[in-house]
């Protein structure tokens, strides 16, 4: 096996037998072909295409230490710094086929397996679990799968008092174990393209856990029997890419995943009522820095596309003369080049830790990470004044195809374009900002690797101060 291509991909995704509801009903038949999932899917196709054009193999893939073959890059364990760069370009390439838009695109869990296998050492103490998460790194690399995944309990009630009884079951949790394997009963939130990946991979939530049953970790297919998904509502609403043109091809669908007595196989599982593993699997993979740092790469492109999108509405109907609009525009330059130097300064002071493994520094990414909520939803604010009432004046692909397009024309030209071409483009800006799918992508932005003031906490308690303070202590004892 080896690197898959686009056919390959969706031949197997077609072949799922996942539970998924949508709108009250349970979907049956080829999800390649549902309306909800077949844009999303035919943009991820594409990407194992490009991973294999001739122009794209030598950098996005490699040769597998155990067949030889070429494998994707997202799965490499970095050795250098040249290895964290091919992967950065990487995953970068791929956001630019969305515009960063795909915030799953199939690198993100790669990355993250990647990083627990490169230190399975820590899951040795807990019965073969250390070669089970090496066999799933290596069974994904080999087969080119793809993952969605999920650490996120119910929001019942957030009160920090509250405490989940057993009769009450709501998180999903251990109630039973047999020879074959664990029992898992109850809810998990937020798996993004739930149901329409290979995997499901499940990891150990943050906080203070209440017992046992809620320590685990395992990847299990998406269409294990019991194994259920539902749905929110879909974006994708038409699959025109002119009135759409990134709900069309991005919408990756959220859903609710429930487990009703699913059977988890011992193989599968990788964590297992460990107090120890969990306390020390994240911080010692540096699972967190490895998805930082494919995250920001992917914030780097999006950044850069809404940079490209407010500078064609400037151009388009030509208020490039204004102040104002120079302001507002260099905001998101500002942003952008903010974005590629943390990026890259994380790169520039990577140092290899004690198992080999090259490491970015994870103080720009949590930087990048910790600034981007508040960039994202004032850069989407941005569009929505340059654009002002040509965000709402925008009439569909079937309408320029009617006898009133003769009127669109006249009066929804551009100052360098004609009326569609200029459309085309503000309803690209609308559904960035303004749509259901754009509201999605400003919340998701928001929240992506948590909550705001916690990752700025995360950041403060992590940070070596010393230097600094040595500094102002240099010129408070200066005589």
């Amino acid at each position: 096996m080896s690197a898959c291509d686009g056919a390959t991909y969706l031949q197997r995704i077609g072949n799922l037998d996942s539970e998924i509801w949508l709108d009250g009903q349970k979907i049956n038949g080829n999800l390649c072909d549902h309306y909800a999932f077949k844009g999303i899917l035919k943009s991820k196709a594409k990407l194992f295409d490009m991973q294999l054009s001739s122009d794209k193999v030598d950098f996005m893939t490699f040769k597998s230490p155990l067949t030889g073959e070429r494998v994707g890059t997202s799965f490499m364990e970095p050795r250098s710094k040249e290895d964290l760069e091919r992967r950065r370009l990487t995953t970068q390439e791929w956001a630019k086929t969305s515009g960063g838009m795909m915030g799953r695109s199939p690198d993100y869990m790669n990355t993250g397996l990647m990083a627990l296998a490169a230190a399975c050492d820590v899951f040795e103490d807990n019965d073969c679990c250390d070669q089970r998460i090496k066999m799933l790194y290596e069974t994904a690399r080999e087969k080119d799968l793809t993952f969605s995944h999920t650490f996120v309990n119910p929001q019942v009630n957030r009160s920090s008092a509250y405490l989940e009884k057993d009769e009450s079951l709501i998180s999903a949790r251990i109630v039973n174990t047999t020879s074959d394997g664990i029992i898992m009963k109850g809810a998990r939130l937020l798996a993004t393209q739930g149901g329409i990946t290979d995997e499901l991979l499940v990891l150990p939530i943050g906080g203070k856990y209440i017992d046992e049953a809620s320590l685990y970790a395992f990847s299990i297919p998406s269409d294990t029997k019991n194994l259920k998904f539902i749905c929110r509502e879909s974006f994708t609403y038409r699959p025109s890419q002119f009135d759409h043109p990134l709900a069309s091809r991005f919408e990756e669908i959220d859903t609710i995943v429930v487990f009703d007595d699913v059977l988890v196989p011992w193989e599968r599982v990788f964590l297992y009522k460990n107090y120890n593993i969990v306390a020390r699997m994240y911080e010692e993979s540096q699972f967190n820095t490895f998805l930082l740092h494919q995250t920001v790469a992917r914030q780097t492109v999006k950044t850069e596309f809404l940079l490209g999108v407010a500078q064609l509405i400037v151009d388009t109907i030509d208020i490039g003369e204004y102040l104002h609009v120079k302001e507002k525009v260099s905001e998101l330059i500002i942003g952008y080049e903010t974005m590629k130097s943390l990026l890259l300064a994380s790169e520039l002071e990577a140092t290899v830790n004690q198992r080999g493994t090259m490491i970015p520094d994870a103080n720009p990414l949590y930087a990048a990470i910790t600034s981007f909520p508040r960039f994202y939803p004032r850069f989407t604010e941005i569009l929505q004044l340059l654009g002002a009432s040509g965000l709402i004046s925008i009439p569909t692909e079937q309408d320029f195809e009617s006898p009133i397009q003769e009127d669109l024309q006249k009066y929804l030209q551009g100052a360098t374009c004609d009326a569609k071409v200029r459309t085309q483009l503000f309803r690209l800006a609308w559904d960035i900002s303004t749509s259901a799918f754009g509201g999605r992508q400003t919340l998701y932005e928001r929240f992506f690797f948590g909550d705001p003031i916690r990752l700025n906490a995360s950041l403060y308690n992590g940070y070596s101060k010393e230097r600094a303070i040595s500094l102002a202590k240099s010129l408070l004892e200066e005589k």
